[in-house]
C-alpha cells in the first residue's frame, strides 16, 4: 500500500468536506488541488472520484439532519398521513418538503443528464471557474447589501412555497452548468433574493444536495464501471469517510456562523480565489 497515496486522498477528503458546503466552489478548489497534489490514478478514475467522494459529505446532511428529514415514524409526527394503520406512520410535512426538494433538483437532473460531458468538455477549465468564483462573489456582496436591514419574507422550511422551490432549483442549474459557481453558493444567492432567510437558504440546500450528488455519483460510478482495482477502492473509501467527519464540522460551523453574521467574507473569498486562479494559470501558461 503507497501510503503516500493515502495521505492525497485524507486532503482530497478535507477539502471537498470544507468546500462543499462553504459556498466557495469544491470545483475550484480541487482543480487547484490537482495541480499541486495529483492522485496516482487514470484520468477516468480520477474524474469519477472528485464527484463519488461527495457522497461522504452527503452522509453528514443525512446524519445531522436525519430528524428533519426522515419522512416516516409515529415519534413526533404532528402531521400524520393518516390516523391510524401504515400511514399513521407517514409524515406528511417530510413528504411535501421531499417534493418541494425534488421539484428544485428537476431542472439541474434533466440538464445533468442530457449534456453533463458536453458542459463538462466546454466549461471545465480554468477561465470560466475563475470566473463564476468571481462573479457569484461579486452577487455575494451586492444581494447582502442590497438586503441588508430587511426582514427575510420566508423564515422556516414550511413557509417555502413551490414557486419559490423551482426557482431556487433553477439557480442551482446555474452551477450544474457552469463549473466555479459553487451549487450551493448559487442557490443561496437565489434563495436570499428571493426573500429567503440565511438559515432557511442554507439549511434547503443541504437538502437539495442529497438527491443530486446522489444522482451524480451514481451517474459517473456507471460510466466507470465496476472494474476498481483494490487501491482505488482504498482510496476512494479513505476520501468519502475523510470528507465525511470533515463535513460534520464545517455544517455545524455554517449554521452557528450565520446566525450572527451574513455571507460578504465567502464573497471576498471567492473574489481573491478567482483572481488567484487567473494568476496561477495565466503564469503557468507563460513559462
Amino acid at each position: 500500500m503507497n501510503w503516500f497515496e493515502i495521505l492525497k486522498a485524507i486532503l482530497f477528503g478535507i477539502v471537498e468536506g470544507i468546500t462543499e458546503w462553504l459556498p466557495i466552489s469544491s470545483t475550484g478548489h480541487m482543480i487547484l488541488l490537482n495541480e499541486f497534489v495529483k492522485l496516482d490514478v487514470s484520468d477516468d478514475f480520477y474524474s469519477m472520484f472528485q464527484v463519488v467522494i461527495q457522497l461522504g459529505a452527503i452522509l453528514a446532511v443525512v446524519l445531522l439532519f436525519w430528524n428533519k428529514i426522515f419522512p416516516f415514524g409515529k415519534k413526533n409526527n404532528p402531521h400524520p398521513c393518516a390516523t391510524d394503520g401504515l400511514l399513521s406512520y407517514v409524515k406528511m410535512d417530510k413528504i411535501i418538503l421531499w417534493l418541494k426538494i425534488l421539484v428544485a433538483c428537476l431542472p439541474a437532473a434533466v440538464v445533468g443528464i442530457l449534456f453533463d460531458e458536453l458542459f463538462e468538455s466546454l466549461f471545465y477549465n480554468y477561465v470560466c471557474v475563475a470566473l463564476a468564483l468571481i462573479v457569484f462573489g461579486i452577487a455575494f456582496l451586492v444581494v447582502e447589501t442590497i438586503h441588508k436591514g430587511k426582514p427575510a419574507s420566508i423564515n422556516t422550511l414550511e413557509a417555502l412555497d413551490w414557486k419559490t422551490a423551482f426557482l431556487i432549483g433553477m439557480f442551482q442549474l446555474i452551477a450544474a452548468i457552469f463549473p466555479g459557481t459553487s451549487r450551493s453558493g448559487a442557490t443561496i444567492v437565489g434563495a436570499l433574493m428571493l426573500g429567503v432567510s440565511r438559515t432557511v437558504a442554507a439549511e434547503f440546500t443541504f437538502y437539495l444536495a442529497i438527491p443530486v450528488m446522489f444522482g451524480a455519483s451514481l451517474l459517473k460510478m456507471v460510466k466507470f464501471g465496476l472494474g476498481f482495482s483494490s487501491f482505488e477502492v482504498t482510496i476512494l473509501l479513505i476520501a468519502m469517510l475523510t470528507a465525511f467527519l470533515v463535513s460534520v464540522l464545517v455544517i455545524r460551523f455554517l449554521m452557528e456562523f450565520i446566525k450572527k453574521h451574513d455571507f460578504k467574507i465567502f464573497g471576498w473569498y471567492r473574489i481573491i480565489l478567482g483572481l488567484m486562479v487567473f494568476g496561477y494559470f495565466y503564469l503557468t501558461t507563460m513559462v
